[in-house]
C-alpha cells in the first residue's frame, strides 16, 4: 500500500519559493563555516567524508525522485515544514543538515583506523552506529506532519540498509583513503550526480 497524499503534498510545493523563509541564509552561513573552518586547519580527510557523504545523499534523493515518476509514488517523500522542497523528498534543510554530517561525525573516529572495538574494525562500528542513529531519527521523523515513508514495506530497516549505511561507509572510508582515491572517487559522483540531474531534471522533466 502507498500513501498517496503525502506525494501529492510534496509535489505542491515542489521548488516552490512560496514558503521561503530568512533562515536558509543563516543554514547556508553555518554551512560555509564549517567547511573554511577545516580547509584553513587543513583537515582534509574531514572535508573530503564531508562531501562524499553529500555525494551519496544526492545520488540516492535523485534516485528518489526518479522512482517517484517512474512508480507514481517515492519512497520518502518531504510534504511539509521546508522552507524550499529541492526534490520529492529532500528539503533544502536537510540537505545542508548533511552537507556536513559526514564531516562533523569524521571527527569521532579513532585516530587509528587499524584500532578494533570488540574485535571489530572501528571504521565499520562507527558506520553502522551513525547509521542507527539516524535511522531511529527517521522513526520520530514520520510521526511529525514534515517527513513520510510513502510504502508500507518502507522503514528505519530499509532505510538503515539502503541509505544510511552507504553515507557513512563513503564518508568515513574515503576518509581513511590516498588523496589519489578521494580525487577520483569525488570527481565520478560528481558527475553521475551531475548527469542525473540535468538527464532526469531539464531533458526529461522527470523530476
Amino acid at each position: 500500500m502507498t500513501n498517496p497524499e503525502v506525494t501529492q503534498k510534496a509535489l505542491s510545493m515542489l521548488r516552490s519559493p512560496a514558503n521561503f523563509h530568512w533562515e536558509v541564509v543563516i543554514f547556508l552561513a553555518f554551512v560555509l563555516y564549517v567547511y573554511s573552518n577545516e580547509l584553513e586547519k587543513k583537515n582534509y580527510k574531514a572535508v573530503v567524508a564531508g562531501l562524499a557523504l553529500y555525494m551519496v545523499h544526492w545520488f540516492v534523493e535523485i534516485l528518489n525522485a526518479v522512482i517517484q515518476h517512474v512508480w507514481g509514488h517515492a519512497l520518502w517523500t518531504a510534504p511539509a515544514g521546508t522552507d524550499f522542497l529541492i526534490l520529492v523528498g529532500v528539503g533544502i534543510e536537510i540537505s545542508m543538515m548533511f552537507s556536513v554530517a559526514g564531516l562533523i561525525t569524521s571527527k569521532l573516529l579513532p585516530p587509528d583506523k587499524n584500532l578494533k572495538i570488540l574485535g571489530i574494525p572501528n571504521r565499520w562500528v562507527f558506520i553502522v552506529g551513525n547509521a542507527a542513529f539516524v535511522s531511529f531519527l527517521e522513526i520520530f521523523l514520520v510521526r511529525t506532519p514534515v517527513f513520510a515513508w510513502v510504502y508500507d514495506w518502507w522503514g528505519s530497516l530499509t532505510v538503515f540498509i539502503t541509505v544510511y549505511i552507504p553515507f557513512f561507509a563513503a564518508a568515513f572510508l574515503l576518509h581513511d583513503a590516498q588523496p589519489s582515491t578521494q580525487k577520483k572517487w569525488l570527481i565520478s559522483m560528481v558527475s553521475i550526480n551531475l548527469l542525473m540531474g540535468i538527464v532526469f531534471g531539464p531533458v526529461l522533466k522527470w523530476i
